[in-house]
Parts: C-alpha cells; structure tokens; sequence
C-alpha cells in the first residue's frame, strides 16, 4: 500500500479470547490499516433521530462471534445486526443465524440441491423417537448449536433420544460411514476462494474428526476431488458467508456436507496447509470498505499464523488478561446426555485425572455409548480397575464442556459427579466457595487419582 491511500479502520467483533481474533487483528495492521477489537468492554453503540454512531467508529466489522460458546447468542448477534445497519459486516449476521444452526444449515443447503445427510428434528420427544425407524443404526445424534465436536454423540438404535440438551434443541442424522479412513474434509473459503483444505481423522477410540478433539490432520488443498472442491465452493454460496470452514465426508453415493462453520479455527488449518486465512480475511474486509492491499503481502503473511496477543486487546479483561474464571469446591451443573439433562452438584478434585460420573446419573441422562475401558488407580487401592468411559457434555455457568468421563459406582459418595482436571484446567479452584453452604459433609471421600 502506498503513502496516499486512505487507511481503513477495521472492527473485529469477538467477546472470547481467540486466537482468530487475534490473527486477524494481527494481519490487519501488518497490511498497513487499523485494527480495533470490539470486545465486550469496548463496544457502545449509539441510537437518536440523528442515526446511528458507533463509539469506536469503524468503517467495517469481521464477525467473530461464538454464538456457540455464548450465554446469550440471540443478544450477541444482535449486536451484530446494529453494526450492519450502518457498515458493511463480514459474515452479515443474518446468514449467521442459519449458520449457527446446524439444521437450519442443512435445511437452507437441501432446498438449494446441496447434497447433505438425511436429518430430522422435532419438538417433542415423542415424536424425534419414533422417527429413529427410518435412520438405521448407529444415528448421529446433535444438538443444533454446538463446537468443537460437543453435543454429538453416536447412539444405537435402541438408545432414546430427548428433543432438547440443556435447553438446545437436538436432532438425528444419517451416519455417513467413511470406512476405514475415520475422516473428514475441512475446506476454508474466503470470498469465494478455497484458502486451504485438510482432512481431519478422528483419534484412536472416538469417531470424531474435531482438531479439539485430539484428530490428526493432513494437506488437502490439492489432492482434494474436484466434486467436494465445487460442493464446498456452492455451499459457502448458497450460505452467503464470506469466510466459513465447510465440512464435507465421502460416502458410497458421493460428498455430503456436514456442516458450514461460520467461526471456523485456523489452527488445525494452518497445522496441515502452512496456511492462514487470516491475512486473506483481513484483506477481504479492508478492500470491502474501499481500502487497497498488497496482494503479495497477503501471500506472504498467510505462510504465519501470527494469533500473539495485538495492542487493540482489551487491557484489564479477565479474558485476555490469562485470569481463568472460578470454580467453586462444590458447584452447581447441569449434565447432559442423550436422553436428557439434570442439575447436580459436582465437586472439584484437581487428584483426579478424568471427570467420573455415578452409574445411576449415567443411566438416568443416557450417558453414552461406552467408548472404551480406562483403568484407573484409587488412593485406597493398590492395583487398578477397569471403568467405562463415555462422552458427556457438563454445563458450568452457560460454558458446555465436552469430556470423556469414566463410570463409576458413587452411591457411597456425597456427590453424583466429580469434576476433574480434564475439566478444571479450564478454572480456578476456589475450595471456599460452595453451591451448598449449608450442608455439612464429611469430605473424606477417596476419589480416583491417576490413570494408567
């Protein structure tokens, strides 16, 4: 960019700590404009008969919001529809809305002959059960918001299924089998051009892809078929994203998309191409309001993911700042399974490895299937033994964490629930703090310690 043009100042809206976020603030100002994160301290928007002033003013806003991690996704994409009634917003909220949903994402693409999985979602228990006959076995099984792989399990048929988790809707979904491969395909557009491609495998012992999720990744942005290229090109069309990650897997009757990510990560990306959309994104939204980039500069960007922490981050965030939110000793849950959901207590043991739940919470929710064994060592015992483990997703204070916890018998403990550090690295132990203050426990229960 030259001396003379017009510096344009970009907004990216995101109230997580992302490396995304950063990314792209990061690529904004190495390509000569300005950078200003509207994060949840910095955002004021003001309404009068005059119109509509933004405080800070931008003149274009990068939509990172993640509606799946928030505790008010409708207020939050709201707050993105104020900014698009007066500049131009990269992804526009109201394909958000679609995107967001994982139905509605399948409905939107089937009406426009994109071929996805069968799926069925219904309102009331009842009626999403009795549609399990035309599905076969195993069914996926999702709530319609979700990230990372949380809220989706693998169920059998003779598994019931609630119509909500922790007040999401749910729904099924044909099982594609990708045989032996255990694999996906992530393809990034941004503004109607592949970025980069990977396939993503799931680990050993699970059925999911998610980079989250321990999946191994690989290079695809060349050797991928033209079909899925092209599937993966319309779809992002037809959703009217200017930058998503698509999910596509190959069955016997061809590529299926899965699901279009409209907050799609990079790091699983750039860890399989060398590649980061970021600088791509960041030029995409800069020449959409009018300014100008060196196109050689973005290549030349795009080879480093450089998500370091930007001068326009907050400065006392409890966020950003590396302070993680507090957990007390005991705490107030909600956990999830396919049958439905329940409010316990739980309580925290950093000793433990993995999170353990009772057998008859387990039964009582439908959590499962059972994956695998883990042996686990007790303080009480010498040897090990062997426990089920299953996946759960556990509600703290609107944030869903997705686990792999072991069953256990836990009659003879105080609580149902044991929150371990697969869990509580995520926090703060705060062992005065206790959702039940006035019950008096003996708290010498022997929990798991170590895993084999």
């Amino acid at each position: 960019m030259g001396g003379d043009e017009p510096t344009v100042t970009v907004g990216i809206l995101g109230f997580h700590d992302s490396r995304e976020t950063k990314a792209i603030s990061n690529a904004v100002t190495a390509l000569g404009h300005e950078a200003v994160w509207l994060h949840e301290e910095a955002v004021g928007i003001d309404v009068s008969p005059s119109g509509v002033a933004l405080d800070p003013d931008v003149d274009v806003v990068v939509n990172r919001l993640l509606l799946s991690k928030s505790t008010t996704p409708l207020e939050d994409l709201s707050i993105a529809s104020c900014y698009a009634a007066v500049r131009p917003v990269l992804n526009d909220p109201r394909c958000v809305l679609f995107a967001v949903h994982k139905h509605a994402t399948a409905s939107r693409l089937a009406a426009a002959g994109v071929p996805v999985p069968h799926t069925y979602m219904a309102t009331a228990d009842a009626k999403l059960n009795a549609a399990r006959d035309g599905f076969g076995t195993p069914v996926v099984y999702k709530t319609a918001v979700g990230t990372n792989g949380g809220g989706t399990w693998l169920v059998d048929h003779d598994r019931a299924v609630s119509a909500t988790v922790d007040g999401r809707r749910a729904f099924i979904q044909e099982y594609i089998d990708a045989g032996d491969h255990r694999r996906d395909l992530r393809v990034y557009v941004v503004d109607d051009e592949v970025v980069g491609a990977m396939y993503r495998y799931a680990p050993d012992g699970d059925w999911r892809t998610n980079v989250a999720l321990g999946g191994d990744v690989l290079n695809a942005t060349d050797e991928m078929p033209e079909e899925a290229r092209e599937t993966a090109l319309y779809t992002a069309e037809v959703m009217e994203m200017d930058y998503v990650g698509v999910d596509l897997v190959e069955g016997e009757d061809g590529w299926f998309v899965l699901e279009a990510n409209p907050t799609a990560g990079f790091k699983g990306l750039y860890q399989a191409t060398g590649k980061s959309p970021a600088p791509h994104i960041a030029k995409l939204a800069i020449e959409r309001a009018g300014g100008e980039v060196d196109e050689t500069r973005v290549e030349e960007l795009s080879a480093t993911l450089d998500d370091s922490v930007p001068s326009c981050a907050p400065n006392e965030s409890p966020i950003i700042d590396g302070e993680a939110p507090i957990i007390g000793y005991i705490e107030e849950v909600v956990v999830n399974g396919t049958s439905g959901s329940q409010q316990t207590l739980a309580k925290s043991d950093t000793g433990a490895t993995r999170t353990s739940i009772d057998t008859s919470l387990a039964a009582e929710i439908g959590a499962g299937p059972i994956k695998s064994m883990t042996r686990v060592k007790s303080g009480s015992l010498k040897g090990g033994k062997a426990r089920p483990v299953v996946d759960l997703v556990i509600g703290i204070g609107g944030t869903q964490h997705t686990v792999t916890a072991s069953v256990e018998d836990r009659s003879h403990m105080d609580y149902p629930l044991l929150l371990g550090r697969d869990i509580l690295e995520h926090y703060r132990v705060d062992v005065r703090r206790r959702a039940n203050a006035d019950r008096n426990d003996s708290d010498d229960e022997e929990e798991e310690l170590l895993e084999e």
